[in-house]
């Protein structure tokens, strides 16, 4: 049985049947060729040295149980860890939690959530009291003024943007005001773009504040009535007048104000906000300060306003609903508190749960590599490839006794290191539930059965849970009877009766009857609860919400002389987190091919870098080699690299081997979004690239090892309906050219060593080229030093077109060969393979957005690529002659 499709549910209260490039190929991640490199079977080797084996899952779960229990035994419950994922459902979540800090006695469990959603979960608690985002995305259909903070939502959030675009067309006098250091697709929707310096929000927002006290835009009833802690703030805001932020921020003082009477002066203002805003060493008070502006003008709790941190994975907010980080108890509960550990002891029918707070994501790591953590296990998240300071990461897994890795796919970065693998079930293949960033609760089914012996996670967990039991000398009834995910389901929401977020009224049943629903959703109700503090009650103490004085700082390790720029990161459109998935798919690829760093045009003028140029990307923890390119969307002085690519896509670590892991002090999330570089040219001696389409898959996979080979590779995928497998490498003037013995090899281990293949070498001039016709149809090629006609070659091996006319020219120097025309060069459209190349033409020959969407579909599925037709458009218009 096979997912050949995929369709949004049109009732989906959260995208009404909206999907993203992403989520509308999904079904191309379980095609037979990429389920043949799933992750079937347990693996394991009992030496660091060995190499894994199959063996049965009694023989996996009997070593990891007795693994954890010699090393609780001996060095006690802190000495192992559970690192787990926002993509896991909430009922995996709750049995890991349960797991570690119920049976074993430790809080050493922590998620991947620590690096995009923990600063907004402190921030809130620091204001509102709770973890509980108070609005809903209908919300965005009543604000007047909306406030995008540090997210891209256009590329990030693409369902969500849509719906702004729809709300916008409804109330054409909503203003829209983005903050964020590029000028992204999202930022170039905006009616005021603030580009502010890395790092610089506090001080923005406190400017903010300070225009709506000396305008008198704040609601001073609603904050005698419903906050403390306002004279403080506004003493300390008092002297971040526009001009004194101009100067931080980087943008001009009547840009601040007027971001500031939009937001005071507008019935209904609410604020989207994510990473930028997060992955930051002061994250907390970034989150805060932009909340202060809610609750000083009594815009929170009503339709159309309020804070609005966007999730940044499908379940984050589900893990932290279950307590599922190092810092939480179940159900918001607070793990200082004595009296909610005892809640949870009794709940769980423990005799109590730890006091001391866990490690958190990037302290666990540290402790691992101290050798403090004798068993480590790692579930649904990539580690080895999105922590900072990746090669202390690597340290600390190459040195870890014993590493568990519960996957669905075998070749992560982070699978080299594991003593056990544990074949997990993927989407398609899970029963559960996920809650999104409004609070809202969808039911999880299972379209077909997971492949090989791959279990669902809670059953894993479960089945590893109740054989620790027993070597833990805890007999009895187990605390892991589940058969099934509704009765983990049921124990969750029983555990959250009485607190915030109750959803003592929500089981499977009404789920199925009612759809998705929002919490709270207490019993005896049988509807969510769409808008929290409408009251304007909070869950503090005194139940007001509170101001907290919030200081600018600036990021953790400022530029100087040798690392003059800002190193930015983030997400590519079309791709998700470590693209152990998404990379799977190459019409995902199509939009942004490789690995590239941008540049601002005067930084890379001055260092005598051209488009495409080869650069050393240097910082203080690490290098990295990658292709420049020049962006209008940045600032001089200011880089940015994708987060997703990683070390099974290029040589080298990825751009985290750059990031470093300064924490914030509350949140402790690492500030990924900012570390101090420098750029130059690499001088390069020879290239090469060789390409093969790959119709049985795992020619990806095989070929990985070839990238520590070369100083610079890339290992990609093109095509549409056929995968192209593309290599490409580099080598300084200081680098022999690759030997005839090196060619050979790569020829065979890309199957280019047919004696059909037709083969040209110029030894004097270190040229070599290859090329395997099959049926008429180029299979692949290979050209080192003379590389001109990849464009064109490749798109050839992609479609599949015939080679009568082209044949004599496979070898020729040329970049677009006489019997055919030019490539198609980068896809802009995903959905209707449309190019950018194409686009142009059909706007430079006169066709407007409307026509040119009716020509080609494009812009007309998910929508993901409309902000960057528009952008196209309005360059050809400008472009145009007058009076054209």
């Amino acid at each position: 049985m096979q997912v050949t499709g995929v369709r949004g549910d049109t009732d989906h209260p959260a995208n009404f049947g909206r999907l993203c490039t992403k989520g509308g190929t999904l079904h191309l991640t379980m095609t037979p060729q990429v389920m043949a490199q799933r992750l079937m079977h347990p693996q394991l080797r009992r030496e660091k040295l060995a190499l894994r084996e199959r063996v049965s899952w009694d023989a996996a779960l009997d070593h990891a149980a007795e693994k954890f229990a010699r090393a609780i035994r001996e060095h006690g419950p802190d000495s192992v860890a559970f690192y787990i994922s926002g993509q896991l459902l909430t009922e995996d979540y709750y049995v890991f939690n349960k797991l570690a800090k119920g049976l074993i006695g430790t809080n050493n469990v922590d998620t991947n959530s620590r690096l995009c959603m923990s600063s907004a979960v402190a921030g809130y608690k620091a204001t509102l009291g709770a973890d509980a985002p108070p609005c809903s995305y209908e919300d965005i259909d009543h604000a007047d003024c909306l406030l995008i903070a540090g997210s891209n939502t256009a590329w990030a959030h693409p369902v969500l943007f849509r719906r702004i675009e729809d709300a916008r067309a409804a109330n054409p006098q909503m203003k829209l005001i983005v903050v964020d250091p590029r000028r992204t697709d999202t930022a170039e929707a905006a009616d005021l773009h603030l580009a502010i310096l890395p790092g610089t929000d506090i001080a923005l927002y406190n400017a903010m504040l300070h225009v709506l006290l000396w305008e008198d835009r704040v609601d001073l009833d609603y904050i005698r009535a419903h906050t403390e802690g306002f004279d403080a703030l506004k003493t300390l805001v008092r002297d971040y007048t526009p001009a004194m932020a101009a100067d931080i921020c980087g943008v001009k003082a009547e840009d601040i104000g007027t971001a500031a009477r939009w937001f005071g002066q507008a019935p209904a203002a609410l604020s989207l906000y994510c990473q930028g805003l997060n992955q930051s060493s002061h994250g907390t008070d970034n989150n805060a300060a932009i909340i202060h502006l809610h609750l000083a003008t009594g815009k929170l709790g009503k339709p159309g306003c309020g804070p609005f941190s966007l999730t940044g994975q499908p379940n984050a907010m589900g893990g932290r609903e279950v307590g599922g980080l190092a810092n939480l108890l179940s159900a918001h509960r607070d793990m200082a508190n004595p009296e909610h550990r005892a809640e949870v002891a009794r709940l769980w029918g423990v005799a109590d749960v730890p006091a001391k707070p866990g490690l958190t994501a990037v302290e666990l790591f540290e402790a691992v590599h101290r050798g403090e953590i004798k068993a480590l296990w790692i579930a649904c998240t990539n580690p080895a490839q999105s922590l900072p300071d990746l090669t202390k990461v690597h340290e600390a897994l190459a040195k870890c006794p014993f590493v568990v890795l519960q996957e669905v796919s075998a070749d992560t970065d982070t699978a080299a290191f594991a003593d056990l693998l544990l074949p997990a079930a993927g989407w398609g293949e899970k029963e559960g539930t996920v809650t999104n960033s409004e609070r809202r609760i969808t039911r999880v089914r299972a379209a077909v059965p997971a492949p090989g012996e791959a279990r669902a996670d809670w059953r894993i967990a479960v089945d590893f849970a109740q054989r620790l039991e027993s070597r833990l000398s805890r007999h009895g009834v187990t605390l892991f009877p589940y058969e099934n995910a509704e009765q983990i389901f049921n124990e969750h929401c029983a555990t959250t009766i009485g607190r915030d977020l109750d959803i003592g009224g929500l089981s499977y049943a009404l789920l199925e009857q009612s759809g998705p629903q929002q919490w709270p959703l207490r019993s005896g109700t049988s509807a969510g609860t769409p808008r929290l503090y409408a009251d304007g009650v909070y869950p503090t103490a005194s139940g007001r919400a509170r101001f907290t004085p919030t200081q600018h700082r600036p990021p953790a390790e400022p530029t100087d002389p040798r690392h003059p720029l800002h190193l930015n990161t983030g997400r590519l459109r079309d791709q998700w987190h470590g693209m152990s998935r998404t990379g799977s798919v190459p019409r995902l690829a199509a939009h942004a091919p490789e690995p590239v760093i941008e540049m601002n045009a005067l930084d890379m003028e001055r260092r005598g870098i051209a488009d495409g140029d080869l650069v050393r990307l240097k910082g203080k923890r690490g290098t990295l080699l990658l292709r420049a390119a020049a962006s209008s969307t940045l600032r001089p002085a200011q880089t940015y690299v994708p987060m997703h690519w990683g070390g099974r896509f290029m040589s080298g670590r990825g751009v985290n081997a750059l990031t470093l892991p300064a924490n914030d002090p509350v949140s402790h999330q690492p500030e990924l979004k900012h570390a101090a570089v420098q750029v130059e040219k690499f001088a390069t001696g020879w290239q090469l690239v060789a390409m093969r389409r790959d119709d049985e898959g795992g020619l990806h996979a095989r070929l990985q090892p070839w990238l520590a080979r070369f100083d610079y590779a890339t290992l990609t995928l093109v095509g549409r309906e056929s995968t192209v497998v593309v290599l490409r490498a580099c080598g300084g003037t200081d680098s022999p050219a690759p030997s005839p013995e090196l060619l050979a090899e790569l020829a065979a281990a890309m199957g280019l060593d047919s004696p059909a293949a037709l083969a040209f070498n110029d030894a004097r001039r270190g040229i070599a080229k290859r090329a395997l016709v099959e049926h008429d149809c180029l299979a692949g090629a290979l050209l080192c030093n003379e590389t001109r006609a990849t464009d064109w070659l490749l798109d050839l091996i992609a479609r599949g077109g015939s080679t009568a006319e082209l044949r004599k020219w496979l070898f020729a120097p040329l970049a677009t060969p006489p019997a055919a025309g030019p490539a198609r060069g980068r896809i802009v459209c995903n959905c209707f393979d449309v190019s950018e190349n194409e686009i142009r033409g059909d706007l430079a020959a006169g066709l407007d957005l409307a026509a040119l969407q009716g020509k080609s579909k494009c812009g007309t599925s998910c929508g993901s690529c409309l902000p960057e037709l528009k952008r196209l458009a309005v360059q050809r218009a400008a472009a145009a002659p007058t009076g054209a």
